[in-house]
Order: structure tokens, then sequence, then C-alpha cells
């Protein structure tokens, strides 16, 4: 599985550990606003990592129940939450016998 893949986390930890320290750096902690923006990119960039996490997630559960994950990744996109309910919904559905 993915979600628990130790290369997979190294690399995600690293780019958001790389993603911070170029926030850090570029940012202007003289102005009176500083502390806003280091505030704002921190949140936005946890929350597109939990948005990646979320979607590798997806990826696994598709994955083994033999679904398609890639219709899912425009809405998912657009709007995560909602999109991950009614995947959720959707893998949880009960399928007809095959008689």
């Amino acid at each position: 599985m993915f979600v628990w893949s130790k290369r997979l986390v190294a690399v995600l930890l690293g780019l958001f550990v790389l993603t911070l320290g170029i926030f850090l750096i570029h940012g202007a902690p003289e102005s009176a606003s500083g502390l806003k923006i280091h505030t704002t990119r921190w949140m936005a960039l946890n929350y597109i990592g939990l948005v990646i996490w979320v979607f590798v997630w997806m990826f696994d559960q598709a994955r083994m129940r033999a679904k398609n994950v890639w219709l899912w990744l425009v809405p998912f996109t657009l709007a995560p939450l909602p999109t991950l309910l009614l995947f959720v919904l959707f893998l949880q559905r009960r399928l007809k016998p095959a008689s």
C-alpha cells in the first residue's frame, strides 16, 4: 500500500520541509504583516499536504477494490471533502451478485 510506504512518506516530508524553508527564507519578518504571511503559508502548505495524502489513500483504496480513481481526480481538486465523502460512499455500496 502506498499510504504506508516509507519512501513516499520520506519524499513528502522532505518536500514539506523544503517548501517551508523556502517560505521562511523569502518571508518578510521586518514588516508588520510578516507573521500573517507566514501563518497563511503554513496553513496552505499543511492543507496541500493533507490533500495529497488523502488522494494517495483514495488511490490505495481504489486499487485494492479494482476501481478507477483517476475519474475522481478533477472533482477532488475542486472540492476535496465532498468528493472524498462521495468516494467512500461509492466504495461502500453493495454490489449485485452475479447470477
